[in-house]
């Protein structure tokens, strides 16, 4: 029996038989790949982000805004050969690069897959930090951008909305690994990201404070030189029936609050979001395209 542990939750499943606490199997799912223009720009540039969806999550977040794929874990099994056809097909279509969207589930298959396959374009680790470092370590020279959401600080917030107590005390030591492993944001001629880190922070309604409290362990531990994404693009969804403070948007006054704090914190390079993106409308069709 095969243990799988290679997450936070260590739920020990063998998952050659059985599903695991991300509710997938051993074997890679996936709900949709395709071209995607919305991602940051030394990401999604001019030709767009190669993007990989995964289904299954080892967070599980109660407002997930791709929570039929993460909860509801709807997606189709392919075997690493298909994978493969898949990547390449997407960089044929002019892509800048592949971005495995929620990867954590199948780290270790990807170490595999990524030490048979090479690509022309750079491999990007798109995930929401619940990470172990053991596992990340697998990964060095294989990944050549980390794209790493820092969602929760707070021991409270995280066990409330994600049942995972102990997320940022993972998140925290996974983001100094992939700044280990990435430390030097490398771009080509036209401004398009080769090698480096982006963390990502999506603000929550009523939850500001928390978002400058990461803003200031960031600085401190990851410096201003660090580039990071505020994201404004919260839309109630997933099940936030329990939950009053999560079932609006956030505010004009609450966005600009984190980033005028990132802006006096000295952060160098900050990409910003339009309120105009929590909107539904922006949640890709999980409807197995490209797979």
């Amino acid at each position: 029996m095969m243990k799988c542990n290679i997450c936070p939750r260590e739920c020990g499943a063998d998952r050659e038989k059985s599903m695991g606490c991300c509710g997938v199997g051993k074997n890679f799912t996936l709900a949709r790949a395709a071209k995607h223009m919305w991602e940051e720009p030394p990401i999604s540039g001019t030709r767009g982000s190669g993007t990989v969806f995964f289904s299954g999550c080892n967070l599980g977040c109660v407002f997930c805004q791709n929570y039929e794929i993460s909860h509801g874990c709807k997606g189709k099994t392919v075997s690493a050969e298909r994978l493969r056809e898949i990547c390449l097909s997407l960089i044929n279509e002019g892509v800048h690069n592949i971005n495995f969207v929620n990867p954590t589930h199948y780290a270790l298959e990807l170490t595999d897959f990524l030490e048979l396959n090479s690509f022309s374009v750079p491999v990007v680790y798109n995930c929401g930090g619940y990470e172990k470092t053991e596992t990340l370590r697998g990964l060095e020279d294989k990944i050549q951008i980390y794209l790493p959401d820092l969602k929760y600080i707070s021991d409270e917030r995280s066990g409330k909305y994600a049942s995972a107590p102990d997320y940022f005390s993972y998140a925290s030591q996974a983001l100094v690994e992939m700044k280990r492993q990435c430390p030097e944001n490398i771009y080509d001629g036209d401004g398009i990201m080769q090698r480096g880190m982006i963390v990502r922070h999506l603000i929550l309604p009523k939850n500001t404070n928390q978002s400058l409290k990461i803003l200031d362990w960031i600085k401190e531990n990851l410096g201003t030189d660090t580039v990071i994404s505020l994201m404004s693009q919260y839309t109630p969804y997933g099940k936030v029936e329990a939950f009053p403070e999560l079932q609006r948007k956030i505010t004009e006054r609450e966005y600009l609050k984190v980033l005028y704090y990132a802006e006096n914190l000295g952060f160098e390079n900050i990409f910003t979001q339009s309120p105009l993106s929590a909107d539904e409308e922006f949640i890709p069709d999980f409807d197995f395209t490209g797979v």
